[in-house]
């Protein structure tokens, strides 16, 4: 596929945006619609209003998109959509429906445009009502006007254009892989940073771009380590590191504890009044008590502290 160059450089440039813009892999739907710039124009990334989406200045398609929408009064990490299932059950093709029900209209040509010319588009994955995960590159690898919706495959990491085509059942695998790998990541963050507010369990810090989603037992674990709230603790990025490397313990009743490596530290207030500081109180925890910590999930990692 030969694509045109004002398209091609369109495209490589949103990516690029959307490398900077996004925090820990989410991009949130306030800067999908307010977009880039690229040559003094501010091409958006999305049409708020409809899921597929092809700038006026483009010949191709750009992006489609896949919300998460919040339902009634259930909290959304709460609720199972369709393709993250797919995704989770090792579907290589991922459905994705029409616009209406008239596969001529505009919308639903552009997906046959993008799946005869083998044109890579941007997947917006929504993990968190108006909140997205970016998979790049993805390809209509099917278009059924009979079934009223295409099906996406996922490619390996591609950077310039040389490299696009409908990727094989080999690299579909592959790039399922990664997009598994990546949308755990995001939808865990995102539920563990929603259930406690948006602030560190233990310094109660209000900046999300400064929290991870810290894993009480590594998702290397089968039996523990899945990524559930009950597993995760929202921390800064230094108490992230102190928890990883057990220099930072937590116990089944929610106290924090703090190694003698920390303890016999002198260097300063950092050390003095912050992470020497919180040895003994108890961190904060969510409003609802169906997220908090697993209390088993916690005594079986505060076991490794306890032995390191």
């Amino acid at each position: 596929m030969s694509e045109a160059p004002i398209d091609t450089r369109i495209r490589l440039a949103a990516v690029e945006h959307i490398k900077r813009a996004s925090a820990g892999g989410v991009i949130t739907a306030d800067d999908l619609r307010a977009g880039f710039l690229i040559d003094g124009q501010r091409v958006p990334l999305i049409n708020p209003q409809r899921g597929i989406f092809k700038p006026a200045s483009m010949k191709y398609l750009l992006s489609v998109r896949t919300v998460y929408p919040r339902t009634g009064a259930r909290v959304w990490y709460d609720d199972q959509r369709t393709v993250h299932a797919q995704i989770e059950r090792g579907d290589e093709l991922i459905d994705y429906a029409f616009m209406g029900t008239d596969a001529g209209a505009a919308d639903n040509r552009w997906l046959r445009e993008a799946r005869d010319g083998q044109i890579p588009i941007l997947y917006f994955l929504g993990v968190a009502p108006q909140r997205y995960t970016f998979i790049w590159p993805t390809y209509v690898a099917e278009w059924s006007a009979t079934d009223l919706k295409v099906r996406l495959a996922f490619g390996a990491p591609a950077t310039t254009n040389k490299d696009w085509s409908i990727p094989d059942a080999p690299e579909r695998r592959y790039g399922l892989r990664l997009v598994r790998q990546r949308l755990h990541q995001a939808t865990f963050r995102e539920a563990i940073l929603s259930a406690y507010g948006n602030k560190c369990a233990i310094t109660g810090l209000p900046e999300a771009r400064l929290l991870d989603a810290a894993h009480i037992m590594p998702d290397k674990d089968e039996e523990l380590g899945q990524p559930i709230v009950q597993n995760g603790l929202p921390l800064s990025k230094i108490h992230h590191a102190a928890f990883d490397a057990n220099l930072i313990g937590i116990d089944a009743d929610y106290r924090i504890h703090v190694s003698d490596a920390l303890l016999s530290i002198n260097d300063g207030p950092m050390f003095e009044y912050g992470l020497k500081a919180m040895a003994g109180q108890l961190i904060k925890l969510p409003t609802r008590g169906q997220d908090y910590p697993d209390r088993g999930r916690l005594e079986e990692r505060f076991s490794q502290f306890r032995d390191r």
